[in-house]
Order: structure tokens, then sequence, then C-alpha cells
């Protein structure tokens, strides 16, 4: 039996369930996998914790900073010395974790146990093939090094910007970002919201912040939504962040929108609502491509989830409102356009690839079998 290491980061939810995705459809084909959280696992117990506050601190009060750090990065060498050691963090124990479990080959889907396997290939250990599935729809340079195999990545036009950063082609495949099996079937709109207690009678409108909904700007959206000159349904999802859900029940009181804290069967709110409301987060646009929901992207944090943001407005598969005002704009004419909704479901369509995570196993297993 194959046997796949997949090493993922705590950093967001996205990571994990792209690694999850994909351990599931390696053990659909009859491998191993062995999910590791390269910072909690390899990392000293210190710089973990300090990274993820200094991390979450960031985003909740200088996004900006963030957004900063992130365009920085993109402008620097994956082992430049300005990282700050950054592809060396935890290489001593990941180099004993490989020897200790000897996988047949490692999947990455953060970028820096990527670059990290990169630094022990250039010390010359013999290294199993690694992949890296970028998790977000934009090429950056953190997550580029030598000695990686292959670079799985979300679409074309992400291919084409790793080839014009020197990356050759036949090391880049275009998969998608794996989801959760459930998203590659079809769910029926109104059963699903007859199950969820929504009506037919009045358009349905989700609105998402991540796993953590306080990144997200989900009162604003709510106010709009109970200003709307329309007849609206609205599902808030909070996610895990319980003062938020708090505001948000206060705040739709009585009305038809609905606050609700974190949520497992995502894909059958999808499936739902007739437009999704949500900050540009790579898991979050993946999922929705591959449940054919139009996307309308307000409250993007500045670094990835503003280039997730332009591919999206670049590839007419989502609408971009900058300010509360352009958001309840684009809400009435969304909502009030039904052919509007469907130009964003047909681009949607051509982007959409719910098998990634199949994919991604059936390359990972073909690299194995060339490898032995």
């Amino acid at each position: 039996m194959p046997r796949v290491l997949v090493l993922t980061a705590s950093y967001g939810s996205g990571h994990n369930e792209a690694a999850r995705a994909l351990a599931g459809a390696l053990a659909a084909q009859g491998a191993e996998a062995i999910v590791v959280d390269h910072f909690r696992a390899c990392a000293h117990p210190l710089f973990d914790r300090l990274s993820r506050v200094t991390y979450d601190a960031m985003l909740r009060r200088a996004p900006g900073l963030w957004g900063l750090a992130y365009e920085v990065g993109d402008r620097l060498a994956s082992d430049s010395w300005l990282t700050f050691g950054a592809s060396r963090v935890g290489a001593r124990a990941l180099a004993a974790l490989l020897t200790r479990l000897e996988p047949d080959a490692v999947l990455t889907v953060h970028a820096t146990p990527a670059v990290v396997m990169a630094e022990l290939g250039a010390t010359g250990r013999p290294l199993p093939p690694h992949i890296t599935v970028v998790t977000d729809f934009v090429a950056h340079s953190q997550w580029m090094a030598p000695g990686i195999d292959r670079y799985c990545v979300a679409a074309d036009e992400v291919g084409r910007e790793f080839v014009a950063r020197g990356i050759p082609r036949q090391r880049i495949e275009v998969t998608g970002v794996p989801v959760r099996p459930e998203f590659s079937g079809g769910i029926d709109g109104a059963e699903a919201r007859r199950a969820l207690g929504l009506v037919d009678d009045a358009p349905v409108v989700l609105a998402m912040g991540g796993s953590w909904g306080g990144l997200g700007r989900l009162p604003h959206i709510a106010r709009v939504l109970l200003t709307s000159g329309r007849p609206v349904q609205g599902v808030l999802v909070a996610g895990q962040d319980a003062r938020l859900l708090a505001t948000l029940k206060a705040l739709t009181a009585g009305s038809r929108l609905r606050a609700v804290g974190y949520v497992r069967d995502v894909r059958r709110l999808m499936a739902a609502a007739d437009l999704l409301v949500t900050k540009a987060g790579g898991m979050t646009l993946a999922e929705a491509l591959a449940a054919e929901t139009p996307l309308l992207l307000y409250g993007s944090l500045p670094g990835q989830e503003r280039r997730n943001e332009r591919f999206a407005s670049r590839a007419g598969i989502a609408l971009v409102a900058r300010d509360r005002r352009h958001l309840a704009a684009l809400i009435e004419r969304a909502l009030s356009d039904p052919g509007l909704l469907d130009t964003l479901r047909e681009r949607i369509r051509a982007h959409r690839r719910p098998d990634a995570a199949r994919v991604i196993a059936d390359l990972t297993l073909r690299r194995v079998a060339q490898h032995r």
C-alpha cells in the first residue's frame, strides 16, 4: 500500500480542508494518507504559538500590515535571507519525520513545508516525489523552489503565471483546489431550500466570512439586506465566532434573515442560495465554483484574498463590491437581473473543478509508481 505524507498548516481553515480532501481521495484509491500539521509537529512549540498569535492579530487589527508582508514576500525568492529562515522552519524535525515514516510521496498544501522540503532536497538528501498543491488562485514566490516535482494549481491563468516566473510548464498541473467529495455531486436547489426551512417566494442570499466569521464584514451585509427594498431571505454564517453570532442574531431578530454558527453542510447552503456574499478565501472560492453558486465578493483581506478577488473578477466568475453602498447596489442588481446570475453561473462552469482531489491523488500515485 503506497504511503503518502500530507503536510498542512492550521493558518485559516483552507489548508486543512484541502489536506482532508486529499487524504480521503488517496484512501479511496487504496493508499495510506498521513496528514501532519507542519508547524505543530516540526516547528518549535514557542514559534508555533507566537506565529499563530501574530498572524491572527495582524488579520484582525492590522490587515494592511499582513498585505504589505505578503506583497514584499512575493518579490523575494523563497530561500532569500530576507525571509528570515522561513525555508528552514522545522527542517530538522521534518527530516526525522521522513526517516521514521518513509513515505512514498509527499503532498504539501502550505508554502512553508513546500519550501522546507525543497531545502532538504538541496542538501543532497534523497527524497520521495514531492507535489505541492497551491490553495489560492494566485502565483506567489514563496510557493516556488527548486526540487518541487509538480505544482498543482487552481486554474489555467495561475499556471501561466507560474510559467512566466520561470517554472517549467511540464512541472505544472492545472487541477483545481481540492474540495470535499460532496461538492462533486449536484443538489437540487428547491429541495435544499425546503430542507433548510426556506421558502420559494423570495431569493436567498448566503453570507459567509470564513471559519472565523469575524474576519469578514457580516454585520455590514446584514444591514444591507435588512434595508433592501425587496423581500430577501438571508443565511449569515458566523463560523466559530460566538460574539459575532450573538451580534448577528440581535441584528436579524424578527426578520427574514437567519444567523447561524459553524456549519458543516456548506454544500447544501450553497445549493439553496441564489447569491453568495463572501470574502475571497481560496477554499470558499473553490467550493462556490464546484457548487455553481454565483459570487459577490466583499470584505476580502489584503494579501492572498485580494489576489483571489482580482482573479475572480478578471475571470468573470464574481461581482466585487468595494464599499457598503456598492454592496447594496450590486445585491440589488444581481437579484433583479436573472440574466446576470445566469452569466456568472456560465463562467463558473468553465472554471469549476470539483474532482481536483481525485485528480491530484491520481497524479501522486502515478508519480509513486514511476519513482519505484
